[in-house]
């Protein structure tokens, strides 16, 4: 028995160690390919010998004796850091996500291919100029030297799927520009949304429902298209690649920043995750000195400063996507309808590796205003009535795109005028770009091809076999929208309107809401002194002029319920700002979610998701101009009054809050629903590594807050979720352009392994910043180490 006993013990010993071993082996094996950050690399491609030197915050020093040496070392440093992410990116945008994870990927697959960026990314790169080349070549040699030289495994993602990457192309990093022109001007969904209203509803009730939408604007389909199934192609086509967009800057000139030179602040609003999409990185090499965030996969800084200059970005929203239904040629479906006759599509065949399953063949076809987005799936393509396709017009799609070269530019332009020289090439995504210089000099550009229509205003599908609605150009470069030292001495913009109504060109029917730059403004103008540590503060800022807007008017009535009176008499007090510590900002979010569905939910039907919204606008214009909405149209006396709908959404937001968070309102607190996830695009859907590599944390701010905390109200289980914001802060001082100010959203490094994976969270939930500067000796005294690249 003894021995029995014995064994017993050590056969239970051996099943618990032995996967503890065994996991803890695993552990170690994958962290063996962690990067090393010190000592001496010698690689092929190189000219000289570069200093790479990596201060406490795992941010690269690069210091390089040539500027494709640089660009080498960006590589280099890039792929070390964030393979995966450069890897996963490229073949979103190239159509291939199904050769890794099966028939999911096949929606977004076929999408990109109809769109044919993996194409047009190829044929841009030729159209760049000599030395833009040489630096996207100088580029790809150091992503894939990397590549080539590693030691150790490749990181977890690639071990849970099962792949090696492929070695880089300079057409590869064309590729992310493309996805983000397509995600910053997706009107095309907007214009689906238009035309399955207008198929429903008479035009008096569209015009209620987009209350800032122009008198005259369309709100009719021709005639001609009132029998193509808009509902059919919205639910064939994927949903659009990430949330909304939203952005701050501001620059304010040497008299008001008090240091006599001026102050840049930008934090562009993207969908947050880990890895952050930013990159942090220094360059010094003779004839280039920049600072700033770059995008894994791209050679240049998207946004920075050099040792002149610094710029910052806000989405301007202009709308350059239009849908046109074509007509088929009736004697032969080869062929489409045009003013001069009919003319054949140009077609292609793609083909999709699918895996675990055969090979995709897409047909695909372009008419002369875009690719035919009806081909994308067959029922898609069944929502045009017979003999019809519908096709898209994008200024994205352009296979000579030089915005790549833009940037090339931007990062070296001394001055104002060098800088319009560089934005000058910029085609998509237009942007409002703020700018600030050494002299003092403050401006404002938006450059970026916007189409000018024959006919029309881009809000609805159009008749695509005549030239009525057709592009006749762009605005021209010399007349978009721009300032230079304005007389304020600020320039302030948060994706609101960019020009009056007397501005000549037409840009968008639909601007983003203007709380944030309202905001903005009024910090600034209640203080004559707006230094690095000012704008340090406003960037935290999280009052919401959207709820200081709208809350008078929900507080207008009488509680139904003991809770209800508790919960409005918080809100009386409360001064609008959204606090992760505090209760009112739940109830607030709660109710207003609550109240929109109960004024216009049973009017829409089916339709509402699409039209739910965070925005306030048409509430206020419901519960001020247009009170008959709040009838409810499913009940049979239909004579509910505002009042009713405001206390019946409040008691339901009440009864949520209470299953969700218990009873006791003293406990509730905003951050228990406004959590940044910071989720990982694979590893967080894996159940047991989404808990291991989980750095989510609870946050401050709202969709209306300078402190961007985006959510997606129509989420049904967590639609405060964080999960769209700033995920990369830059505060820029040209009185002491080394004293600007930086942060990303999550840490440097891609690797979930990697001690720099989030460790920069917690700081940038409290707004905190740190300077990229230093000689290359004083950063590796102070730093992580020292890495020389060598030439072979």
């Amino acid at each position: 028995m003894r021995w029995l006993r014995r064994n017993i013990i050590v056969l239970l010993a051996l099943i618990i160690l032995l996967p503890a071993i065994g996991i803890a082996g695993c552990w170690l094996w994958l962290r063996s390919g962690l990067p090393r950050l010190d000592g001496t690399v010698t690689l092929p491609g190189l000219t000289a010998p570069v200093e790479i030197a990596t201060d406490r915050h795992a941010v690269p020093h690069i210091f390089a004796q040539s500027q494709e040496d640089a660009y080498f070392a960006l590589g280099y440093v890039h792929a070390r850091d964030r393979m995966w992410q450069m890897d996963f990116n490229r073949r979103i945008g190239a159509g291939r996500l199904s050769e890794l994870i099966g028939s999911a990927g096949l929606h977004y697959d076929r999408l990109m291919r109809v769109l044919g960026f993996q194409a047009s990314a190829e044929s841009s790169v030729q159209a760049l100029a000599p030395e833009v080349r040489r630096a996207l070549d100088s580029y790809t040699a150091g992503v894939n030297a990397w590549l080539d030289t590693r030691s150790g495994p490749l990181p977890l993602e690639f071990q849970v799927l099962g792949y090696t990457p492929e070695p880089w192309k300079p057409a590869d990093s064309l590729i992310w520009g493309k996805l983000m022109a397509f995600q910053l001007s997706g009107n095309y969904n907007d214009e689906l949304l238009r035309a399955r209203l207008m198929q429903k509803f008479p035009a008096d009730t569209i015009r209620q429902m987009y209350p800032d939408y122009p008198a005259t604007a369309p709100v009719t389909l021709a005639a001609d298209l009132a029998d193509v199934n808009f509902d059919r192609l919205h639910a064939a086509l994927p949903p659009p690649l990430g949330t909304a967009t939203a952005s701050n800057e501001w620059v304010v000139s040497g008299e008001r920043s008090g240091t006599g030179k001026p102050i840049l602040v930008n934090d562009p609003h993207l969908q947050l995750g880990a890895p952050s999409l930013w990159y942090l990185a220094r360059i010094e090499a003779p004839g280039l000195s920049l600072v700033g965030a770059t995008v894994p996969g791209v050679p240049f800084h998207v946004l920075g400063r050099n040792d002149r200059i610094s710029w910052g970005f806000t989405t301007t929203g202009s709308d350059v996507q239009d849908l046109y239904v074509e007509r088929l040629d009736p004697n032969d479906s080869e062929r489409y309808l045009t003013p001069d006759g009919p003319r054949a599509f140009d077609r292609r065949t793609e083909t999709i590796k699918v895996k675990g399953a055969a090979d995709e063949q897409l047909v695909v076809r372009t008419t002369r205003h875009g690719p035919v987005l009806s081909d994308v799936e067959p029922r898609a393509l069944q929502a045009a009535p017979e003999g019809h396709v519908i096709s898209l017009a994008f200024t994205g799609l352009s296979d000579r795109n030089t915005t790549a070269e833009a940037l090339w530019r931007l990062n070296r332009a001394p001055d104002w005028e060098g800088f319009k020289a560089a934005l000058r090439l910029i085609q998509a995504p237009q942007q409002n770009i703020v700018y600030a210089d050494v002299q003092g000099n403050i401006g404002f550009y938006t450059p970026g091809l916007v189409p000018v229509r024959r006919k029309g205003d881009g809000s609805i599908p159009v008749p695509g076999w005549t030239d009525e609605y057709g592009w006749t150009g762009a605005i021209p470069f010399e007349e978009l929208p721009q300032a230079f030292n304005p007389p304020s001495g600020r320039i302030v913009n948060a994706n609101n309107r960019v020009v009056d109504p007397e501005y000549r060109w037409f840009l968008t029917n639909q601007w983003d809401d203007w709380y944030r730059a309202a905001r903005i403004e009024q910090v600034l103008d209640a203080s004559r002194r707006h230094d690095v540590a000012a704008a340090e503060s406003l960037l935290k800022d999280t009052v919401s002029l959207a709820a200081k807007d709208v809350l008078p008017l929900m507080l207008r009535i009488q509680a139904a319920s003991p809770a209800g009176k508790a919960a409005l008499d918080m809100l009386r007090g409360w001064d609008g700002t959204m606090a992760r510590g505090r209760a009112e900002p739940l109830i607030y979010e709660w109710w207003a979610r609550e109240l929109n569905c109960g004024l216009y939910a049973d009017e829409l039907g089916n339709l509402f998701p699409n039209i739910w919204s965070a925005s306030p606008r048409l509430v206020l214009h419901i519960l001020t101009r247009e009170r008959q909405w709040c009838d409810d149209v499913t009940t049979p006396d239909h004579n509910e009054t505002c009042d009713d709908v405001l206390r019946s959404s409040l008691d339901r937001a009440l009864a949520i809050l209470t299953e969700r968070h218990g009873p006791d309102m003293a406990k509730w607190r905003w951050g228990m629903e406004h959590r940044a996830p910071l989720a990982h695009q694979v590893l967080s859907k894996v159940p047991v590594l989404k808990v291991l590599f989980d750095i989510g944390i609870e946050t401050d701010g709202g969709n209306h807050t300078i402190n961007r905390g985006g959510s997606n109200i129509r989420d049904e289980n967590t639609p405060f979720s964080h999960i769209h914001g700033a995920g990369y802060r830059a505060i820029y001082d040209m009185s002491d352009p080394a004293n600007s100010r930086f942060m990303i959203s999550t840490g440097q490094s891609g690797n979930p392994l990697s001690s720099h994976y989030g460790d920069l969270v917690e700081h940038w939930r409290d707004g905190q910043h740190f300077t990229i500067t230093g000689t290359l000796e004083q950063v590796t005294s102070d730093g992580l180490g020292r890495l020389t690249l060598r030439p072979d």
